[in-house]
């Protein structure tokens, strides 16, 4: 069977009950979270062989994030243990026209302080047939950087295929000496699949004079971004308005060396929680192309399980196939 491995950082979410202010009550809602880990978790609840290569310390915490992940069928052999601590962050929910809010707590974690050596591709990337990474490690510090190069590379040099989400963190690249660019450029340079909009795209390329409104920029930064990366083949993507914390619509566009496809808005109103959406869209993606679907049809199933993230609380999306054929086929009354 073939495999989805994705390498990046576990962490925790700690969040005020509801829509609380941090510290109003001293009291939080704790999830296992991560942009990898999310994608894992989903392409194994739509019953992928995924797994996850990471490092977490051998306490209770580390221990638990391996059993929560191993509970929703994520391969986790590939987790080793070591260091000192676990990686969190506070998600502060927002309401009416409060935003969200985002804090980091991450620094000298056991991720983050692994050396570039911590990892065996040979052995990580057995059975592997695609390996997902996202711009959120390389923006650790420069040897999480180092070792997204090496796992780009050690998958490529193997003959297996990458997909790169940009995730773009400015808070967390801000915190070192970084080159965003010449990073990110080499990660991507190694991808087939990139997650990543017109924005995406001239970060990467230094440019910032895609014409046109709307579709038309976008494609001009697609094939902008397939001239400048041999080995590129799709970006997928998606534009959110947000009317306010309660109420955004959605799409999902993705572009090819040959053709377009792009979704109708969906109206996601009285959204739970917004965080891990674009986890959930990259997960859909990848689990419709993995099935043989045409474009249409994974840029139709990534805005779903995006828009289905949206009611659940928590960083990962946990739809079974079942629930994602029951979306598509509309309704919203009670399943009895």
């Amino acid at each position: 069977m073939a495999k989805f491995l994705a390498f990046g950082e576990i962490m925790l979410r700690l969040s005020p009950p509801g829509r609380e202010l941090l510290m109003q009550t001293p009291r939080f809602d704790v999830w296992v979270a991560g942009a990898e880990a999310n994608v894992v978790t989903q392409l194994a609840k739509l019953g992928h062989d995924a797994g996850i290569a990471t490092l977490v310390p051998d306490n209770d915490l580390g221990r638990a994030a391996i059993s929560t992940l191993r509970g929703h069928g994520v391969d986790t052999g590939t987790i080793a243990l070591g260091g000192d601590r676990m990686g969190l962050y506070f998600v502060t929910s927002g309401a009416g026209m409060r935003a969200t809010e985002v804090i980091y707590d991450r620094a000298w974690s056991s991720f983050a302080q692994a050396p570039v050596a911590a990892w065996d591709w040979d052995a990580l990337l057995a059975g592997v047939d695609r390996l997902h990474l996202s711009g959120i490690t390389p923006a650790l510090g420069p040897v999480p950087a180092d070792s997204a190069i090496a796992a780009a590379r050690a998958a490529t040099d193997r003959g297996i295929a990458v997909s790169f989400d940009g995730n773009w963190r400015g808070k967390l690249w801000e915190r070192w000496d970084s080159n965003p660019r010449a990073i990110l450029t080499e990660l991507v340079a190694h991808a087939d699949l990139m997650f990543g909009n017109h924005r995406d795209i001239a970060l990467l390329l230094g440019r910032d004079d895609f014409s046109g409104d709307g579709e038309d920029r976008r494609r001009h930064a697609a094939e902008a971004a397939f001239e400048a990366f041999p080995r590129l083949q799709t970006i997928a993507s998606t534009a959110r308005h947000v009317e306010h914390v309660d109420l955004h619509r959605i799409a999902a566009r993705i572009d090819t060396r040959d053709g377009t496809a792009q979704t109708e808005e969906v109206v996601l109103a009285g959204i739970v929680d917004r965080i891990g959406g674009g986890d959930a869209f990259a997960a859909g993606v990848l689990h419709a192309l993995r099935s043989g679907h045409d474009i249409a049809q994974a840029a139709a199933t990534g805005v779903a399980l995006a828009a289905l993230k949206h009611s659940l609380p928590g960083d990962a999306g946990l739809f079974r196939q079942a629930d994602l054929d029951a979306y598509l086929a509309g309704g919203l009354d009670v399943r009895r």
